[in-house]
């Protein structure tokens, strides 16, 4: 088990747009939406009508298998609207806020005095329980289960990412105390991994009682399953668990003040962003809210919440994801270019193959779009992927694995070891254009529904 950990293999993607460190505005939403999907593992079961009033921490669903697994709102206000898609599938639930800020109170802990108990009561009826994410299979972790240990990524390397230093540098005191809690849960400890070139001068550093590690490398260094994978890889039989740094404040924001409280600063990123920087906002706001962040007159931008790798595109009125703190806002790409191939010399195009002659200007940023020059292709064996993943596994034959549906051999190739996530850079740099992270799912998918 290494303490410092250096990756040579990744790509980071010089994506134009980062947000500047400044506060631009501060969102109240009208309508936030609750949405089913944004929970993997998560079965949901209605629990509130049109017109019911609820106060911020107030169950709206709860899982079928789990009835002790819930979703709480987010905001005090009446519930406006159920949305359902074919056979009633239920796709979102949409609260009118009243702006009053209720809150169900659940009462100031101290959490080095709570039992492993205690802390699982308090995460499942306030809904934070979401929070926690069981690998393999990236699914809601199961209560009754008990991890090998516990990761946490402070840091995040993905296009444009949100800055923890600035978004969380005044949450310290609540990302210790739900540091706290959370290592009653485990017997092997909380792992928490920093960056490494600002590991000094980052107040994340200052978290006590974890086993602290420091990161370094391109992305996706700061990817908690490639940490996993290069301090203690996930075996057959074995469960860890993971939460992200910005619910990890959230936890202890529950604790410190015995409300749930999920406001969190969100970067507005992207080539299509004007003045990107940051907003204050909540999980679930509508992307009509930051209109004035971008000129969709001609319907050609593409919101996507999250990141360019890694993120959902929702449309210009959809919502932000619940465990989301970025937007990204990209032009969709729908020109064709004449034998655009035989144009190496073109310095606004980025190539990772170093196709083009973009690799002469390193530190250039570029307004990549969401055109794929291209359709799906021949699926071409090479050591492409290989170049960009630092962990140790096969993912060409991991993915073969996937498409052929083939168990063993997911198994025999590291399909216990990621999420669709960490593989993202192979679906970037695929010359056949597979969609590798849909392909990845749909294996794990299989996993759980024949190893169940």
């Amino acid at each position: 088990m290494s303490n410092n950990i250096n990756l040579k293999r990744g790509l980071d993607i010089p994506l134009a747009g980062a947000a500047a460190l400044k506060t631009g505005k501060t969102i109240e939403p009208d309508i936030i939406a609750l949405k089913p999907a944004d929970f993997k593992g998560f079965t949901p079961r209605l629990l509130v009508r049109e017109g019911d009033k609820v106060l911020a921490g107030s169950p709206v669903l709860a899982d079928k298998q789990r009835p002790d697994i819930l979703v709480t709102s987010p905001v005090s206000g009446t519930v406006e609207q159920v949305i359902r898609g074919e056979k009633r599938k239920l796709l979102a639930v949409l609260i009118k806020s009243d702006k009053a800020g209720k809150a169900v109170d659940f009462g100031v802990k101290n959490a080095a005095a709570l039992s492993a108990a205690e802390v699982k009561d308090l995460l499942l009826k306030s809904g934070l329980w979401l929070a926690l994410v069981q690998r393999p299979y990236g699914i809601v972790a199961d209560p009754e289960a008990t991890p090998r240990s516990i990761f946490v990524s402070a840091f995040s390397t993905a296009p444009l990412a949100a800055d923890y230093d600035f978004t969380l540098k005044d949450e310290i005191a609540n990302i210790q105390a739900g540091a706290d809690a959370l290592s009653k849960l485990t017997k092997g400890g909380l792992h928490f991994s920093i960056k490494a070139q600002t590991a000094s001068s980052s107040p994340l550093h200052k978290v006590e009682n974890v086993i602290l590690h420091t990161v370094s490398g391109k992305h996706p260094a700061g990817n908690v399953g490639v940490q996993i994978a290069n301090i203690a890889p996930i075996r057959k039989g074995e469960t860890v668990w993971t939460v992200s740094l910005l619910m990890l404040a959230a936890i202890g924001r529950l604790l410190n003040t015995g409300k749930v409280n999920l406001a969190r600063k969100v970067a507005i990123t992207g080539p299509e962003a004007k003045d990107p920087c940051y907003v204050d906002a909540l999980p679930g706001f509508c992307m009509k809210e930051i209109a004035e962040f971008t000129d969709n007159s001609k319907g050609d931008v593409r919101f996507v919440s999250g990141d360019a790798l890694t993120g959902t595109a929702v449309g210009a009125d959809g919502y932000l994801g619940f465990f989301d703190d970025q937007v990204t806002l990209l032009h969709e790409g729908t020109e064709r270019e004449l034998l655009g191939w035989a144009k190496p010399f073109r310095t606004s195009q980025f190539s990772f193959s170093k196709a083009y002659f973009s690799w002469l200007f390193p530190k250039k940023k570029y307004p990549i779009d969401t055109n794929l020059h291209g359709g799906p292709r021949a699926f071409v064996v090479s050591d492409v992927y290989s170049k960009v993943l630092p962990i140790d596994i096969f993912p060409v034959y991991l993915i073969k694995a996937c498409l052929a549906g083939d168990i063993d051999n997911m198994e025999k190739f590291g399909i216990y070891e990621v999420l669709p996530e960490d593989l993202a850079l192979c679906e970037f740099v695929d010359p056949s254009k597979n969609e590798i992270q849909s392909i990845l799912q749909d294996g794990i998918n299989l996993m759980i529904k024949e190893m169940a």
